[in-house]
């Protein structure tokens, strides 16, 4: 069934207003948070490569207090356990039962930080509940619930002591992105308010967690023209084949880009998506996903100037039509 108009103008006021809620908190980074919420109601996690002390940890915690759900942190270090993230099973004497106790993972809004310094095999303990939502241990699966968004946070400039992220587990962000330091107005603002430490505190509840799950399916009903999926198509194939990539998009990829260009339509008030939704998103849901050849790499070609240069080249539909 086609969104309405009204649908349409529903979610783009609900959409504006979470995305302002969230804005009290993390000052001067609408763009950012825009992207977050799409993640969110678009049912993806988010990767921020970030410098510590930017607000990685109050945007976590803003989109939870937003939307009235649970938050978690998690500090990945090397001695972290897969245990110490999904939860354990214990034995209860006195009931003469194994009790399933519930790790932070159990939470609406997961902060996973510095997740680059855990091992490969915590890490891994990830992959399964950010694809399907479900905690396996013991052979029994848990659901986390929903809303549920993994916001992993990872140092671009301090590498020692880290593992990088496979490519498995790039793939199951939806987007990657970062927030940057604040302009200089907006940086003595923050200043002048020094005194509040818990930036997070001022973010009220707006909305139920029920509403956003009912927020995510509306964006499955999103209407996309043939020729605008045949636009996304070119530009995932178009990455597979560059001359400086070693390892293109995938399919997981491709069909992320699709779930998020339909949020970001329904969040522009319209019922059916556009090349330039599809534009507009290329970069942070594509990017982290291609592996850069090392040569060129070496001669400072990176994954979003690829991206960059592939939507130069493939024309819109709306252009070849013409």
């Amino acid at each position: 069934m086609p969104v309405s108009e009204e649908q349409a103008t529903w979610f783009a006021d609900a959409f504006t207003k979470l995305v302002d809620n969230v804005d009290l908190a993390i000052v001067g980074k609408k763009e950012v948070i825009r992207l977050v919420v799409t993640a969110l109601l678009s049912e993806g996690h988010v990767l921020l490569e970030d410098f510590p002390g930017t607000g990685k940890t109050v945007l976590a915690k803003s989109i939870a207090n937003t939307i009235d759900g649970s938050n978690s942190r998690i500090q990945f270090t090397p001695d972290l356990l897969p245990s110490d993230v999904t939860g354990v099973t214990i034995y209860d004497q006195g009931k003469g039962v194994f009790e399933f106790h519930k790790g932070p993972i159990f939470a609406s809004v997961v902060l996973a930080d510095e997740i680059n310094r855990a091992s490969p095999k915590t890490q891994s303990a990830l992959l399964e509940v950010m694809e399907e939502g479900v905690v396996t241990v013991d052979g029994v699966g848990h659901s986390v619930g929903a809303p549920f968004m993994v916001i992993a946070t990872q140092n671009p400039v301090e590498q020692a002591g880290t593992y990088s992220l496979p490519e498995a587990q790039l793939d199951r962000f939806l987007i990657k992105t970062s927030l940057g330091y604040p302009d200089d107005a907006t940086a003595v603002s923050l200043l002048m308010e020094s005194s509040n430490r818990a930036r997070a505190s001022l973010v009220s509840p707006i909305i139920a967690s029920g509403s956003v799950a009912s927020m995510a399916q509306l964006t499955s009903e999103v209407f996309v023209d043939p020729a605008v999926m045949q636009y996304l198509q070119q530009i995932v194939t178009g990455t597979r084949g560059h001359k400086d990539v070693v390892l293109g998009v995938s399919m997981r990829g491709a069909l992320a880009l699709a779930r998020a260009a339909k949020t970001w339509a329904l969040s522009r008030g319209r019922g059916y998506v556009t090349p330039d939704d599809v534009r507009e998103l290329a970069v942070p849901v594509l990017a982290h996903r291609i592996i850069v050849d090392p040569e060129s790499e070496f001669v400072g070609v990176s994954a979003h100037d690829i991206v960059n240069r592939i939507l130069v080249e493939v024309e819109p539909p709306a252009y070849r039509a013409a």
